[in-house]
């Protein structure tokens, strides 16, 4: 399956962004989805992720309350909205489809078999 992320960019901290990623190749709506980001000399680390219906979603406690994973299987294309952005933030962020389908909230990159190209999200202080 192929991801591309697009609509990163730079911000003001504080300020709000949405990334998107539009997948292809498989059957999307069958497939949790996951965004996970890699800052400078760091891991990369999980984001959100969400099932496959969009009912359920989960959130690192570093970003909870603050981005919403959604979807839109009609499009094939999973979002994350970003609000009162920090500069710890900042990274590269990678949406991610995983090796199995199931109704699931997979966490850990190693069960993500696609990943996207990544797209640099800037927050500035």
């Amino acid at each position: 399956v192929q991801l591309v992320e697009s609509e990163g960019g730079l911000v003001q901290a504080g300020g709000s962004l949405r990334l998107s990623c539009v997948a292809s190749g498989r059957i999307f709506s069958q497939y949790a989805m996951g965004w996970f980001r890699q800052a400078p000399g760091k891991e990369r680390e999980f984001v959100a992720v969400i099932n496959w219906s969009g009912e359920s979603t989960d959130y690192a406690d570093a970003v909870k309350g603050r981005f919403t994973i959604s979807r839109d299987n009609a499009k094939d294309t999973v979002y994350l909205q970003m609000n009162r952005l920090k500069p710890e933030d900042t990274a590269v962020y990678y949406c991610a489809f995983p090796k199995t389908s199931a109704n699931w909230l997979p966490r850990c990159a190693e069960v993500y078999a696609s990943w996207g190209q990544g797209i640099q999200v800037t927050v500035s202080s």
